[in-house]
């Protein structure tokens, strides 16, 4: 064996097609795509396409449906817990609660709550506050003399639009613009006033 004998089984790599590289390649003029024709074009997407009639994905019916409501819990099986409470991230005297788990790395990010569920064996005495709970997870965690206590987490407040920042600056442009045009007036009437008198003084004369 040597170095110059070293390569790889038949088949495991592949030289790279050429296409449109002359009559010689093999590949050449139409490049394998026959002559016109709707295929032969670019940006041809035919997936489904039965010749007009109804396709498979429409003959075939509907089952389910998706939950819009649907909440996004994050599952923690009760083993995961007697797991952190034995590296001590996490602290069986505190309540454990929803950012409890965050902080000891059991969750990555709090979504609609923790549903905890009953894989694995609990030997602490734990208090837990989820949003939801397995029959069997209740039970191992009654059964090491803890309790379970079911909290809804509290709605996340929406930001404010950006528009009512807006709508609060054009008013003040407004009061701005009324400004100057209150104190144009004033000068006209000043000047009218210092005509006025010599209009009058020849009047007389």
């Amino acid at each position: 064996m040597r170095l110059n004998d070293l390569r790889d089984n038949p088949g495991a790599t592949q030289t790279r097609k050429r296409v449109g590289r002359g009559p010689g390649s093999g590949k050449g003029k139409t490049a394998g795509r026959g002559h016109k024709g709707q295929k032969s074009r670019s940006g041809v997407a035919i997936k489904g396409f039965e010749g007009g009639q109804m396709p498979i994905h429409r003959r075939l019916p509907k089952r389910g449906f998706n939950n819009v409501f649907a909440k996004d819990l994050n599952e923690v099986n009760v083993g995961r817990l007697q797991a952190a409470v034995d590296k001590k991230t996490l602290d069986p005297k505190k309540t454990v609660t929803v950012e409890a788990l965050a902080a000891a790395g059991i969750i990555r990010r709090v979504r609609d709550g923790v549903r905890l569920l009953g894989q694995g064996e609990l030997k602490s005495k734990l208090t837990i506050e989820v949003t939801g709970a397995s029959a069997g997870a209740v039970k191992a965690v009654e059964k090491a003399g803890g309790k379970v206590a079911l909290v809804e987490m509290p709605k996340k407040q929406a930001k404010p639009k950006p528009t009512e920042n807006k709508e609060k600056a054009k008013p003040e442009a407004k009061s701005a613009s009324a400004k100057t045009a209150e104190k144009k007036p004033a000068k006209s009437s000043a000047k009218s006033s210092a005509k006025s008198p010599a209009k009058t003084t020849k009047k007389n004369s």
